[in-house]
């Protein structure tokens, strides 16, 4: 039998802006420096189709886990969720697949601004490996001293990344030349379908800060209100950006892994390649601090509840710092970082193996929340999530593989840590 140690409540000091901002930077993040362009590459002109399907798709995904963070604030997230409607096994699995992506995900977030990096100032792959290693440095750092700085940092960070993409928009808009576009689905409308498996990266997100309810000063206030503004503010730039992208570039569209940078040359001219690769950095940074803050406090609940070692348990209260699972964290990323260096790996193979991850704990939250929400609203709105989330889980494909494994690794340490006991 496990049993969970109830810690005496603390009060958190995330405000409710500050969790906008957390999960603006969390979802917006790096999705928009690349994926315009990997989208129109997959399905042209008819990929803004896939954008609307996935910011659509992302209402009930993020009202369902706005939903839970509010009723039951806990630093386990989607992990604590699982656990309470199906037992500890299927907590650690969803712990697991949330914790070990971020350390996957992380470096290809990181190298995407790298590109952008490159792209401007030159150095190539050394750039763009150098930039990588500074940005999980840097972030690692930034939370080591806890929610309450990253929270402000993050309110600063949403603030001039939306102004600067409206602006941007504003810019390019202009060139627009739709007789130039082409065909609108050049490789036929099974495409929008593969283009939306790829953008799950983008929207990867409305989880993240799950882990960090308990941080609010009254989840059930402010957790529903900050995820809702998120939802507006994330659909309404990327469908704006994506649409300017394939209205202002056409067909290069599909050609460019930097389509921020190009929409910004062709406005302004080539100096503005510089301003367009410090944005890359503040989206990429805005992400990764969400990302690190959600998985180190996930790390330190897992411990907490058995699901990974005791000695990541430090920092699981409201309040605390996790450092212990914050190094865990940065520590993997540098060996994905160095596997990538070595192996001359590019960021979109670890983009797709994290994006499996976090389709297996969007269906296992979702599920969760329809065992343990009552007849009302809330309840429909999760079944709508799930039915969504499993639909996603199936355009990802063979990737799902990835975290096959990880949900085995799961279970075997779960398996085994009951037979020591």
């Amino acid at each position: 039998m496990t049993t969970t140690t109830q810690a005496p409540a603390r009060t958190g000091s995330l405000t409710m802006l500050q969790g906008s901002a957390l999960t603006i930077g969390a979802v917006l993040g790096t999705g928009v420096i690349s994926l315009p362009g990997v989208a129109a590459r997959i399905a042209g002109p008819a990929s803004l189709l896939s954008w609307l399907i996935l910011v659509i798709a992302s209402v009930p995904l993020a009202a369902t886990f706005g939903a839970l963070g509010a009723r039951f604030p806990d630093a386990g997230g989607v992990a604590s969720y699982a656990r309470r409607a199906f037992g500890p096994k299927a907590g650690a699995v969803v712990g697991w697949c949330f914790f070990f992506a971020v350390p996957v995900g992380a470096p290809a977030a990181s190298m995407m601004a790298g590109h952008y990096v490159a792209a401007a100032f030159g150095g190539g792959r050394g750039t763009i490996l150098a930039v990588s290693a500074a940005l999980i440095v840097g972030v690692a750092g930034m939370n080591a001293f806890g929610v309450r700085l990253s929270g402000r940092v993050q309110l600063a960070l949403a603030a001039v990344l939306a102004a600067t993409i409206l602006v941007t928009v504003a810019i390019a808009a202009p060139h627009a030349q739709p007789s130039a576009v082409g065909p609108i689905a050049p490789h036929g409308w099974p495409a929008v379908l593969t283009a939306a498996g790829a953008l799950v990266w983008a929207f990867a997100g409305w989880e993240a800060v799950a882990p960090l309810a308990a941080e609010y000063r009254s989840p059930h206030r402010d957790v529903p209100l900050a995820t809702g503004i998120a939802i507006v503010v994330v659909g309404a730039l990327y469908l704006a950006l994506a649409a300017t992208t394939i209205l202002v570039l056409g067909p290069r569209a599909g050609e460019t892994a930097a389509p921020l940078s190009d929409l910004m040359a062709l406005a302004v001219g080539e100096g503005a390649r510089p301003a367009t690769a410090f944005l890359a950095l503040l989206l990429t940074i805005g992400a990764m601090n969400a990302y690190f803050a959600g998985a180190s406090k996930l790390g330190s609940a897992l411990g907490r509840d058995g699901a990974l070692p005791p000695w990541m348990a430090e920092g699981s209260r409201a309040g605390e710092v996790p450092r212990r699972s914050l190094l865990v964290v940065t520590v993997l990323a540098g060996v994905t970082l160095s596997i990538s260096a070595l192996a001359g790996l590019d960021f979109d193979v670890w983009m797709v193996l994290a994006t499996g991850s976090f389709a297996v704990v969007y269906v296992l939250g979702t599920a969760a929340a329809v065992k343990l929400f009552g007849p009302g609203w809330t309840r429909t709105g999760a079944i709508i999530g799930l039915v969504t989330a499993v639909g996603l889980a199936v355009s990802i494909g063979w990737a799902m593989l990835w975290s096959v494994v990880v949900s085995a690794a799961a279970l075997t340490y779960m398996t085994l840590r009951g037979r020591r006991r």
